[in-house]
């Protein structure tokens, strides 16, 4: 017997489930990321418009504070200040009341008028968006129930925890937990999966972190970022401009000096260039720290590419205790700390000219090739071919 306007079978109702949960997850992704929080695209007021009451039928969210608690996240990321960071509160806490957290922080008025700029502020969004954010899910509840009947009360539970249990849970618990990383930031941000498509792109956390401001989140070939595809689409029916994406890393392999591009390009790509760092010398700190010459306890794999990474800041007490005293025993992995803090000192001082920075770059290349430490001759010559202009590309 047919109790709402759509008699489908069960399949059905679950498809069109997930395709509105995905419709969200889209408006999440494209809208009140990519759009509003990074500014790296620009959407048509129409389409702006259309996520916007989108997601205030489907989640309640308002926009200034989902922007805010963002930046905020980013500008405080893994501090005690971060609004959900799972080595504050924990993995079980960020995953299972990701959206309290939300909440929470929402409440904050320093921090909405600090980090809320910049988003909408019109009539409709005073009077109706903001002022009344559990009406647009009340409506949506009746909706459910207009179009599936008493069904539409389960289809209507799955559209209120999808975003909460997979954007506020999985991206913000899982993506600063779990996963591969391409690019080292200072924090502990992962790729959940290569392909993103459940979460409209945003399981590769780890990328974004690394150019938060790109409209793209996939890097490598083999990833698969179905919001940039959404994106894609709405700029060639010119609903979207795309404003901002992540650099293409070149190399020109006939270069055998640091020049001014060079610089640039290890400025720019700085969290590539500290992975690559780490992946190259993590077999010889490895292999250091478990010759004897070191003394013990040795440290674990995942300890070891979390210190080249990250600096001993990053370990435990006890894992930079004995990391520290390897460090006075052990010549090489001493010259192999030194020679990361000096090259991470490249992007961070601010107030260096350009050509002071190109010095200190020549000198710490010309310095790890007269290291004895093959992997630090290695990478200074993949570092010296590293540019910005038109070359071979990563």
């Amino acid at each position: 017997m047919q109790l709402g306007l759509l008699d489908l079978p069960w399949w059905g109702t679950l498809l069109v489930t997930l395709g509105l949960t995905h419709v969200t997850i889209a408006a999440v992704t494209i809208f009140l990321h990519r759009h509003q929080a990074h500014h790296a695209l620009a959407l048509h007021p129409v389409v702006s418009h259309l996520f916007r009451f989108w997601l205030w039928l489907t989640t309640g969210m308002v926009t200034r504070e989902w922007v805010a608690i963002h930046r905020k996240h980013h500008a405080a990321c893994e501090s005690a200040d971060d609004p959900h960071s799972p080595q504050v509160y924990g993995l079980r806490t960020v995953l299972l009341q990701g959206a309290e957290l939300y909440r929470r922080a929402a409440t904050d008025p320093a921090m909405l008028e600090k980090y809320g700029h910049h988003t909408p502020d019109d009539w409709i969004e005073r009077h109706l968006y903001a002022r009344y954010s559990a009406l647009g899910v009340s409506l949506m509840l009746v909706i459910d129930l207009l179009l599936f009947g008493p069904l539409g009360l389960s289809v209507w539970a799955v559209q209120m925890l999808w975003i909460p249990l997979f954007a506020a849970g999985v991206i913000n618990g899982v993506g600063h937990y779990w996963g591969y990383r391409n690019f080292a930031p200072d924090d502990c941000s992962r790729n959940v999966v290569p392909w993103g498509i459940l979460i409209g792109g945003e399981e590769l956390h780890n990328n974004h972190h690394a150019y938060a401001a790109s409209a793209r989140l996939s890097s490598r070939r083999w990833e698969f970022d179905i919001g940039w595809l959404y994106i894609r689409l709405l700029a060639a029916l010119r609903l979207a401009t795309v404003h901002k994406l992540a650099p293409p890393l070149r190399y020109n392999r006939a270069k055998t000096a640091c020049d001014a591009n060079t610089l640039q390009a290890v400025i720019v790509h700085r969290h590539h260039v500290l992975a690559r760092f780490a992946r190259l010398l993590h077999p010889v700190a490895v292999a250091e720290l478990g010759s004897g010459a070191a003394l013990p306890p040795p440290l674990p794999h995942a300890a070891v590419r979390q210190w080249l990474q990250r600096g001993s800041r990053a370990l435990p007490l006890p894992q930079r205790a004995a990391l520290e005293q390897a460090l006075r025993h052990n010549r090489k992995l001493n010259t192999i700390e030194l020679m990361r803090q000096d090259l991470t000192a490249l992007w961070r001082r601010s107030g260096t000219s350009k050509e002071q920075l190109l010095a200190q770059l020549e000198d710490w290349c010309r310095r790890a090739e007269g290291s004895g430490i093959d992997a630090l001759r290695e990478f200074s010559r993949a570092l010296q071919s590293y540019d910005l202009s038109l070359g071979e590309t990563k």
